[in-house]
């Protein structure tokens, strides 16, 4: 059924009370579950048991997935470093044989962006595609304003329930990674297109954005689909665009605007800082800015850039120093 929730495999072994764990205790979606099941049985085909696995065979693993890129073999080291944890948490082994994995070095990638003018074309293009009040332009603009206003991601926006939309106030509230719940700003604009949205949307289903049978909801697929036909009759390239891009342009536009990274984090939803310090490239780029437009050596102080009471200071995230 659309928008319903794959169940995981029961649990069988030290791998499936690992998975157990995960789903009980942090949460862990379907989506997650699968890809740690799919890493675990990979190592099991080159290891064997590998609750017995010692140090040495974890080592082999380096060779054994030679081929593989730094970003997936890190990701499946990670997953054995968090499953003999815990297993030596729950008592089923005495030691922990993960330092002997390999620690390949990687580089996360800057994500793909889209600049403003870029996305004002597709707003303005949904919004004329909209004004006829159909309902699957209407649709697709709000998705597209949320997608950029709140910088949601693909499954939290297909997957809203009725009962998250603002009544009283300006915010959604939203379920993402691990069950955690946020309440997400809708800006003016969305707000605006929610309303249109609700007016044509008709009454069944009890999801914001229903599948065509009402029993589930839109899906990712189907979104994605949906803004690159978009992206076209925009002319823009449509492999530039999808929903994950419109959060990058998000979180990168409020960061060229002056917002903190503290803030975008909470407005991302990010568990973890380090997941939104891949941003910072923007807050580099400024700062390079920063000194080239009014250090002494940087040029800019010959032109009378430089100095108390110019008033052209640039302001750095949050409004203050740096941490």
């Amino acid at each position: 059924m659309t928008g319903s929730r794959p169940s995981a495999r029961p649990a069988a072994g030290p791998v499936g009370q690992f998975l157990a764990m995960l789903a009980a205790e942090r949460g862990a979606a379907a989506n997650t579950l699968a890809a740690y099941r799919r890493d675990l049985e990979g190592a099991e085909e080159v290891l064997g048991d590998l609750a017995m696995a010692d140090g040495a065979a974890l080592a082999g693993l380096g060779q054994a997935w030679a081929e593989l890129a730094p970003a997936s073999l890190a990701r499946k080291c990670s997953a054995l470093r968090q499953f003999y944890g815990f297993l030596v948490d729950e008592g089923l082994r005495a030691d922990d044989p993960s330092p002997a994995l390999p620690r390949p070095r990687t580089r996360r990638p800057l994500p793909r962006l889209l600049s403003h003018d870029e996305v004002e074309r597709m707003l303005a293009r949904a919004e004329e595609e909209a004004a006829g009040g159909q309902s699957g332009p209407v649709r697709l603009l709000v998705l597209l304003e949320l997608l950029y206003g709140s910088g949601l991601r693909a499954s939290e926006l297909v997957s809203l329930p009725l009962a998250a939309v603002p009544r009283d106030a300006p915010f959604l509230h939203v379920t993402g990674k691990g069950g955690q719940q946020r309440l997400v700003p809708v800006s003016g604009r969305a707000g605006q297109a929610l309303s249109r949205w609700l007016a044509v949307r008709g009454s069944g289903g009890t999801r914001l954005f229903p599948s065509r049978s009402g029993q589930g909801h839109l899906t990712r697929v189907r979104l994605f689909q949906l803004l690159r036909e978009l992206a076209a009759r925009a002319d823009i390239a449509p492999e530039k665009v999808s929903p994950h891009v419109l959060r990058h342009a998000f979180a990168t536009h409020l960061l060229e605007g002056g917002a903190d990274l503290r803030v975008l984090q909470t407005l991302l939803g990010h568990a973890d800082i380090a997941t939104t310090q891949i941003y910072t490239h923007v807050e580099a780029a400024r700062l390079v800015a920063l000194v080239n437009a009014r250090h002494p050596l940087g040029g800019g102080a010959s032109s009378g850039q430089v100095g108390p009471g110019t008033g052209n200071s640039v302001p750095l995230a949050g409004g203050g120093a740096a941490d």
